[in-house]
């Protein structure tokens, strides 16, 4: 009778160090997925911070295009209250791409913009923001993967479904390569 309790009791402490286990990663996984979108957003609304100086710098020498600047001033606002949902931001934040890659496309037309110390300055600042954010996407969509992964996964759904650890959803942002702004520094040909 002794041993059986033992044995028991073993199997029991086995069972709960499992749990345990298996809860932790669970919150490392959350946790993840929590900072790779902090850093998303940190990302976005840097690109939004620089949208309106871009626009005043092309406003000046484009004045007559005053319906793409209250497009993308419309956009960077949606984008701004779609907040944490990645689905929404991600829609409302490929909206707002487009009018931007149509802002470049306006500032080609002017030599005496694209020459322009500060607009080139601008441009090579929403570049490397771009690029932060196709990097910060990656972490985020790869700690989701992690995540959803082992939410689904046999043992540790047994874990996920009673403490509230749900899948989340992939942040995808589509035509974000076309905002991206073609920085030279040489001289042209």
């Amino acid at each position: 009778m002794e041993m059986g309790l033992l044995i028991l009791l073993a199997l029991g402490a086995v069972l709960v160090i499992g749990l345990v286990i298996i809860y932790n990663r669970l919150v490392a996984k959350r946790q993840m997925v929590r900072n790779g979108w902090a850093d998303i957003d940190v990302q976005l609304k840097r690109r939004a911070d620089l949208l309106p100086n871009l626009v005043e710098a092309v406003r000046g020498y484009a004045a007559h295009e005053r319906q793409l600047f209250e497009e993308i001033t419309e956009k960077r606002n949606r984008a701004a209250q779609a907040g944490d949902d990645a689905a929404e931001r991600g829609a409302a934040e490929s909206q707002l791409s487009r009018p931007i890659s149509r802002l470049f496309a306006v500032a080609e037309d002017y030599p005496d913009l694209k020459a322009s110390v500060n607009f080139a300055h601008l441009q090579a600042e929403l570049s490397d923001t771009e690029n932060k954010i196709e990097m910060a996407r990656r972490f985020y969509n790869g700690a989701v993967r992690e995540l959803n992964t082992l939410v689904e996964s046999f043992p540790s759904s047994l874990v996920a479904a009673p403490f509230g650890f749900e899948q989340a959803q992939y942040f995808e942002i589509e035509t974000s390569d076309r905002a991206l702004p073609q920085v030279g520094f040489g001289s042209e040909t």
